[in-house]
């Protein structure tokens, strides 16, 4: 048996501390970021929670949510 990926509900009456769910990150048009693979870029275009467009220099790319390779500088 292998154990499932989904992350399990916390139960009120649970001893154990709830498990803190990581904070949505939020981009601005002009932000400058990072990209672990792309590098240095800014953003060009915001989708309200989808994606941001960033333009890294050589190319303008389409990043999808929840944008775990990318931060804000």
């Amino acid at each position: 048996m292998t154990k499932s990926a989904a992350s399990k509900r916390h139960l009120p009456t649970s001893p154990f501390k709830a498990p803190v769910a990581p904070a949505a990150k939020h981009f601005a048009l002009g932000d400058q970021v990072t990209h672990d693979v792309y590098g240095l870029g800014r953003v060009v275009d915001v989708e309200d929670g989808v994606a941001v467009l960033v333009d890294f220099g050589s190319a303008p790319m389409r990043i999808l949510s929840p944008y775990a390779k990318m931060t804000k500088l």
